[in-house]
């Protein structure tokens, strides 16, 4: 090949940020409205079969009561019937809502592992803290701690008998050299092992 064979790779044409609309402004605001006045017109029929369904539903679940010609017997049998199924219809709400509120809390534990899993959550790092005795105390049983906490009452504490036996024991050694010119005798060695 040679250098006059070399041809330069095409151009592409440059982009533009957004392609011009071919719909001119007033056409799309005439469409916007349009779109918008038919959703208005399914939500209002949404909501006119739900309240016919509702209605429907009532009229099979309860059918219309006749008190004219009852005596007192057969309303108390009515009222009772009634009763009945108003026990049994707050026994499903219940349940209903047991469910809802068990699924609820069944979603947010999975979100919560969601976010675990995904690491998003971060553990802060640990400070330390210098903590006296009281305030840790405090802090782990709150205000049922009464007073301060005096550790030096807690340690063991020296019976001033003891001192006075080992200044007793310092007084009769005394000076070294009398000591060891009474141990130098056999009679002193047998004291030393005696003792």
């Amino acid at each position: 090949m040679s250098d006059d064979d070399y041809t330069p790779p095409p151009i592409a044409p440059k982009v533009e940020g957004k392609p011009k609309s071919k719909i001119s402004a007033s056409r799309r605001l005439s469409l916007k409205i349009l779109l918008l006045t038919r959703a208005t017109e399914h939500l209002e029929a949404e909501k006119a079969a739900r309240e016919e369904q509702k209605v429907r539903y009532l009229g099979e679940k309860l059918p219309p009561l006749q008190f004219i010609g009852l005596n007192m017997d057969e309303l108390q049998v009515l009222c009772k019937q009634i009763h009945e199924k108003i026990d049994k219809v707050d026994e499903d709400r219940y349940d209903c809502e047991a469910k809802v509120i068990k699924n609820y809390k069944d979603i947010t534990e999975l979100n919560r592992k969601v976010q675990d899993l995904g690491g998003k959550f971060k553990k802060p790092a640990l400070r330390k803290v210098r903590v006296s005795a009281d305030e840790m105390l405090k802090a782990l049983f709150g205000s049922k701690v009464k007073g301060s906490m005096d550790l030096r009452a807690n340690l063991k504490s020296v019976k001033k008998e003891d001192t006075k036996q080992e200044k007793e024991l310092t007084n009769e050694v005394g000076d070294w050299r009398k000591n060891v010119e009474a141990m130098s005798d056999m009679k002193g060695r047998k004291k030393m092992f005696d003792a």
